[in-house]
């Protein structure tokens, strides 16, 4: 009897699609269950009581939550193949540095850029330019963040690239403009099938964006 894993899953959640590209990676077969954040299901609540969010890995009935904890325990758990984080320990905590600073100086101003207006708009993109920007310097001229190698670091960062559409569109800049370096490595990156089928069309994503998540926050 084969393992049970299932995904408590959002097809525009960067969060999910991380989940999603590790499975991939590992190509371990999963179910996935689509989840309304607004009217939460009874499993979700069941499966992550305490943040009650997606996404949430359930493997043998057990949840994991947290993206970047969810990525961490499918790579020690399925080690047939595609290692994803380095063995070394010191490259291991570089990888896990960078992978947080994506959550805590990426997320917060990527998500402002299609929420806020006027002055607070252009705080927005300041502090997300200068993310990236540091991210690119990381990245320097490898293929990958590990190296030659699609690991943790890409794993965490490449789905905000099927949103980058939508933070340009509603912050009236490029992205390209201000770190050509980036698009170069997510190009690469969209041409892992684990990749480019783990993630929504962009398009779609700023048509949702634009038509139903900044009418729901009051922003049109």
């Amino acid at each position: 009897m084969g393992d049970e894993v299932i995904l408590l899953d959002l097809y525009p959640s960067m969060y999910a699609m991380r989940v999603r590209i590790a499975l991939a990676e590992k190509e371990i077969k999963h179910e996935s269950k689509e989840q309304d954040v607004v009217n939460k299901s009874q499993l979700l609540l069941d499966m992550n009581p305490v943040h009650k969010k997606i996404p949430v890995l359930v493997h043998n009935g057990q949840p994991i939550c947290e993206s970047l904890i969810i990525v961490q325990y499918i790579d020690e758990v399925w080690t047939h193949k595609s290692p994803l984080l380095p063995s070394d320990p010191y490259h291991k905590a570089r990888a896990r540095f960078w992978a947080d600073f994506v959550d805590k100086k990426v997320s917060d101003p990527a998500r402002r850029i299609w929420l806020k207006k006027g002055e607070e708009l252009e705080i927005a993109k300041k502090e997300f330019i200068e993310a990236l920007k540091l991210l690119e310097g990381e990245l320097g001229d490898k293929t990958y963040f590990g190296g030659d190698k699609f690991g943790f670091v890409d794993v965490a960062l490449i789905p905000f690239y099927s949103w980058f559409e939508t933070y340009e569109t509603c912050g009236n800049f490029s992205i390209e403009e201000h770190c050509p370096t980036l698009i170069t490595w997510g190009k690469k990156c969209m041409e892992r099938e684990s990749v480019h089928k783990s993630m929504p069309d962009p398009k779609k994503i700023c048509e949702f964006v634009l038509n139903d998540l900044r009418k729901k926050y009051g922003v049109e």
